[in-house]
């Protein structure tokens, strides 16, 4: 197997947006599936090249990245170096991150071309990238399939369930405080994240994008997960009735934790990968 980990290239903002990419040595060209990681996460969180490596060993290249604006750095990827970027991330930003990593992946002079079958593209978003690859999905016809794990219904996270006084608080300091109970971080949110919902809220929305779907779908769900209810799998496939849905006795990560520290999957983990798997055979 080919794996090249930390590949950059220009993000939103000419932010860096770093890459990997994982496929089996094989003259033929193959599937490409694209993971967009969650809110407060990155393309490496929990051991994600376990699930890199079982996309490639199955005959896919698979391709993850980290967000522009997600806080990490290429230098630093599994850390969150960089909280003002955090404190500047947005949905059309995080659209624009993956509409790159698109371009990137269908570049014909990109040097892994020979093993990208760019007519075979599929989305995989976990909770927030979830609802970013629908909404690219919808607007992006190289892309063939999607597949959302967790994923949420609505752009408004995290400040969804938030009160008006919070919401007030928020507008007049142009600052909130998410506390990262991993790393104990204070990771600052400016007022921006929810103009830039107000300003751009037909394009960031997610029922909209899915019932537009003529593509194969696949919504899979954890039963337990208290970060975004499995209530929204429900919503999800009520507005696009032809999407299958997976679910699972588990939590929003699916039993993983960060750092990944074994060197296999856990059960509910790889129950979702199997069924995302065969869904994309």
């Amino acid at each position: 197997m080919y794996a090249a980990k930390n590949i950059v290239i220009a993000g939103a903002d000419k932010k860096p947006v770093a890459l990997d990419i994982f496929f089996e040595n094989d003259p033929e060209p193959r599937p490409v599936v694209i993971y967009a990681h969650g809110f407060n996460g990155f393309k490496d969180w929990g051991n994600f090249d376990l699930i890199a490596a079982k996309f490639a060993e199955e005959g896919f290249v698979f391709v993850k990245f980290n967000f522009s604006h997600n806080g990490t750095t290429p230098e630093h990827p599994e850390e969150f170096a960089d909280l003002e970027a955090f404190g500047n991330n947005n949905y059309s930003k995080q659209l624009e991150d993956l509409r790159l990593v698109i371009d990137w992946v269908c570049d014909p002079l990109n040097i892994y071309q020979r093993a990208i079958d760019r007519n075979q593209i599929c989305l995989l978003g976990h909770s927030m990238g979830g609802g970013i690859s629908i909404l690219q999905a919808a607007n992006d016809k190289r892309v063939t399939k999607l597949i959302t794990w967790a994923g949420i219904s609505l752009c408004k996270t995290p400040w969804g369930n938030w009160p008006p006084g919070k919401m007030q608080e928020w507008k007049e300091t142009g600052v909130q405080y998410y506390t990262n109970s991993r790393t104990n971080q204070q990771m600052p949110m400016y007022y921006q994240l929810y103009t830039d919902y107000i300003q751009n809220r037909e394009r960031l929305d997610i029922q909209k994008a899915i019932k537009s779907l003529s593509i194969p779908i696949l919504i899979c769900h954890g039963t337990l997960d208290t970060a975004v209810p499995v209530e929204k799998a429900y919503e999800l496939q009520g507005w696009q009735p032809s999407a299958k849905l997976f679910t699972v006795v588990s939590d929003h990560v699916f039993g993983r934790s960060h750092p990944g520290t074994v060197n296999e999957l856990p059960p509910a983990m790889e129950a979702v990968v199997e069924a995302s798997l065969q869904f994309l055979k």
